[in-house]
């Protein structure tokens, strides 16, 4: 009874969030160019999709999910190992749910500072993602936003961190 309550509650909540345009969610597409990593040659680029949403309650400062999901197309059949002899795994997509915050300091520009759990070749690391985003038209219908991803020990031996730089264009879904 009580997960029958709170599942109803939450699609009120939901609902009305949505019908009085608290929360503007935009689907994107994206291109990552990997900067650094161990095996950078094995992932060296990637393309995915991303869903951002935003809780407009205050104009300037806005709390911001993001879901993202990469696939890493190009490798170049190297094998890549640390100094003891471990070999290090390829990444073949990754799966980020960041959450943080965005600053809008017009209506056409913004800068978000997001950080939370990235899912990369079988293991789960933190991580963040500065972003600079653009709206256009004047509508908002549309974004650009170019980020910088950071996932921290990448690899444990090593204590390497993963590098890359984000492009996207997204467009607003409500």
């Amino acid at each position: 009874m009580q997960k029958i309550i709170t599942t109803l509650l939450l699609c009120y909540v939901v609902n009305c969030s949505f019908g009085q345009k608290i929360i503007s969610t935009y689907l994107s597409t994206q291109y990552n160019q990997t900067i650094n990593d161990a095996t950078k040659g094995n992932n060296l680029w990637g393309v995915g999709l991303g869903l951002q949403a935003f809780l407009n309650i205050v104009p300037k400062f806005k709390p911001t999910i993001e879901l993202t999901g990469d696939l890493y197309l190009y490798d170049d059949k190297v094998l890549r190992m640390d100094s003891n002899g471990n070999v290090i795994n390829s990444i073949e997509g990754m799966v980020n749910l960041f959450a943080g915050a965005s600053y809008n300091p017009t209506k056409f520009i913004y800068f978000s500072l997001v950080g939370g759990s990235s899912f990369l070749g079988g293991q789960t690391r933190f991580g963040i993602k500065p972003t600079v985003g653009f709206y256009f038209p004047r509508s908002q219908k549309w974004v650009a936003k170019i980020s910088y991803i950071n996932i921290f020990d990448r690899n444990k031996a090593t204590k390497e961190d993963f590098g890359s730089i984000s492009f996207a264009v997204g467009f607003k879904l409500f």
